[in-house]
């Protein structure tokens, strides 16, 4: 007898989506149309939502839930927590990342160079590569508040990594990183990921200097 099919996670799809794009920051979700996209009923998306926004990733517009935006302060606070707790990552995986985990951050470097054409894919790739060091801390604890600082990133419209240039010097940055985790330096992994972060986050505020200049 085939075993049945677990619950969608209707929290879980929404985040996904976000995410991935699907819904850009100032584009309303509408319980109904969620619901049928998603093939489940609408309380759990009515609960979904109420999570989200209590979270900080939707916003009241009225009487509708939109995908929040970032202003200027909320952006520099959320890059200075990222700062830390990608260098606290980072700092660990050089201590306890297996031989076999940097061997995938070797390979995902050495695929994700062919993306540098592409900033949507890359951006993508960029947080595989994240998540990936993420989980090479072994923190558990450090993982769940890295997800929540990454989800709250999908608040961002737009990839650093669009800047011209940049998808290259990002590729670049992520070899630091591997190769002081590798030799087991815990110092020089955070540095090196604290510059990554910091050189993505002046790349996006020179593209909004631009931008409404």
């Amino acid at each position: 007898m085939p075993s049945p099919t677990p619950p969608k996670d209707a929290y879980g799809l929404v985040v996904e989506a976000i995410d991935h794009g699907d819904y850009r920051p100032g584009d309303r979700l509408v319980e109904a149309e969620l619901a049928e996209r998603f093939g489940v009923s609408r309380t759990p998306i009515r609960e979904a939502l109420q999570r989200l926004e209590t979270q900080g990733l939707l916003a009241r517009d009225g009487r509708s839930l939109v995908v929040a935006s970032l202003d200027h302060d909320q952006l520099g606070e959320l890059y200075v927590v990222r700062a830390e707790l990608e260098g606290l990552a980072a700092r660990l995986a050089a201590q306890h990342a297996a031989p076999e985990e940097i061997r995938i951050l070797w390979d995902m470097i050495a695929r994700d160079r062919a993306l540098v054409g592409d900033p949507d894919r890359l951006a993508r790739a960029n947080k595989r590569f994240h998540r990936q060091i993420h989980l090479a801390s072994h923190n558990r604890y450090l993982i769940q508040q890295l997800e929540m600082v990454h989800r709250s990133m999908a608040l961002v419209a737009t990839t650093s990594l669009a800047a011209e240039g940049r998808g290259a010097r990002a590729m670049d940055e992520h070899e630091a990183i591997v190769r002081a985790i590798e030799a087991r330096d815990g110092a020089a992994a955070e540095a090196a990921i604290r510059g990554h972060i910091s050189q993505a986050f002046e790349t996006r505020l020179k593209a909004d200097a631009e931008r409404y200049g």
